[in-house]
């Protein structure tokens, strides 16, 4: 067997030491240096020579056009949660690796104990691995989740090779590992969740799901700024990224697509937590639409989430203040975006709000990464300064989408037709939106910022005009 050594590589630049310490001797660095796995080979290697010139004995390989690759369809493995498979592309692909990422308590062990359970009712061979709660433990949260979820095999495990040989001997159509950050390998000497433990736990499962078609499920933790946490290189390694939102508080839950080689990236499943488990929400615009509301400072934004067309209602409230500077909250929205669409609404629209607090919130909780959000909050922030509602004739919220460019223009946004479409459903009529050739029927479009102001107020009191 090869012997095994183990070295430092600092990831900034690739400075290596035979010790720890916390600076990068090459580029002054701190705590950028990273353990890494060294197998060295003997004689019987396969390798004659050395350094870069060395010259290795293996074949070489055989190119294929890739019209002549043999591609077998595969089905894919329904987990019985509609949302979820929708996400993933249709369903979970076998022998890929799903990476599920959440903040702690937002409901990735649930949603994952779901699925299990659905696919183990259908026949299917399942597995759950836990590192972070005892079986025991994983069975009072099932409990409450049927008889579905009590009849998956759990196993409390924590070591990495065991964990490799018992999916090796259960050959499971389905596997959940929750989470990643807990696997360890007695080859390092590093801590579990370091970047060496998590490199070499995602590389060992990577060829055990590969090698038996096993689809795997890794749990992530993620950092205090919501992105996945560990290496960046396990979000290239697996297949598919999956991004669990919302806030405890609320009973909302989101899940969004970050890649997905299998499927539609930024595709966004929603759920409501219930006692027993997540239910799944097929219609999100009439729930949010349904709760908003024509009061000022409340718009309707027609929204674009991977494939599907979401109406959420965008908040404002603007407040006098003698705290210098103001403060500018955001909840749903990059705050960089946020003061970006502030300084275009003083520049080129005329309300300035630089003596005030702004508050801006997507409510239902809900996160909105598009820029086809621009307009909305431009029109909520304006609506609450002025204190005026801004609906249609009917009484009803305004609804709109469009980008905002730093010179005060509307700009095109995609799928502009299903946009239109979901919000004139709801009875939205019209909607604000940007110039775009072949306008569809219902959309009342502005060129710049200042333009859609003054269309908002054409009838008075922020009201406008119903399309016939």
């Amino acid at each position: 067997m090869a012997k095994q050594r183990s070295k430092y590589v600092c990831r900034d630049c690739g400075h290596e030491a035979l010790m720890w310490s916390g600076q990068c001797a090459g580029c002054s660095e701190w705590n950028t240096l990273d353990e890494v796995v060294v197998r060295a080979t003997g004689k019987g290697s396969g390798v004659e020579g050395g350094g870069f010139g060395g010259r290795t004995s293996a074949a070489p390989a055989r190119a294929i056009p890739l019209r002549d690759v043999e591609s077998p369809r595969e089905e894919r493995l329904g987990t019985g949660i509609g949302e979820l498979d929708r996400v993933l592309g249709g369903g979970l692909v076998p022998g890929s690796l799903v990476l599920l990422g959440g903040s702690p308590g937002i409901g990735k062990s649930t949603i994952t104990s779901m699925a299990l359970g659905n696919m183990a009712a259908a026949g299917r061979q399942v597995l759950y691995v836990t590192g972070e709660e005892s079986t025991a433990q994983v069975r009072m949260r099932a409990k409450r989740l049927g008889a579905g979820a009590l009849a998956v095999p759990a196993l409390a495990e924590t070591d990495l090779a065991t964990v490799v040989a018992s999916i090796e001997a259960e050959r499971p159509d389905a596997c959940v590992l929750d989470s990643v950050q807990t696997l360890h390998s007695a080859e390092l000497s590093s801590a579990p969740g370091s970047v060496a433990q998590v490199r070499e736990a995602a590389n060992a499962l990577m060829e055990v799901a590969k090698r038996n078609g096993t689809a795997l499920i890794l749990v992530g933790h993620v950092t205090k700024e919501g992105a996945v946490a560990g290496p960046r290189v396990l979000e290239h390694l697996v297949d598919c990224v999956l991004l669990f939102e919302g806030e405890r508080e609320r009973s909302y839950r989101t899940l969004r697509a970050l890649k997905n080689r299998f499927g539609a990236t930024s595709e966004l499943g929603v759920f409501e937590m219930r006692s027993g488990g997540l239910v799944e929400v097929e219609d999100p615009s009439a729930r949010f639409v349904g709760e908003a509301t024509a009061a000022a400072g409340s718009v309707v934004l027609c929204a674009m989430e991977g494939t599907r067309p979401l109406l959420v209602e965008v908040q404002a409230l603007v407040a006098p203040t003698e705290v210098v500077p103001p403060r500018r909250v955001a909840n749903g929205i990059d705050r960089n975006r946020l003061a970006m669409i502030l300084a275009v609404l003083s520049r080129h629209g005329g309300v300035g709000v630089g003596s005030a607090d702004v508050f801006v919130n997507v409510a239902g909780g809900v996160r909105v990464d598009e820029p086809g959000a621009d307009l909305a909050i431009a029109l909520a922030v304006a609506s609450a300064q002025r204190n005026e509602p801004l609906s249609d004739s009917a009484g009803k919220p305004l609804a709109c989408f469009g980008e905002i460019g730093l010179t005060g223009e509307l700009r095109y946004v995609a799928h502009a037709e299903r946009r239109v479409a979901e919000a004139l459903k709801f009875g939205l009529n019209p909607v604000m939106g940007p110039r775009i050739h072949d306008a569809p029927h219902g959309l009342e479009t502005s060129a710049t910022l200042r333009a859609a102001l003054g269309v908002v107020r054409r009838g008075g009191r922020g009201s406008i005009a119903r399309v016939a």
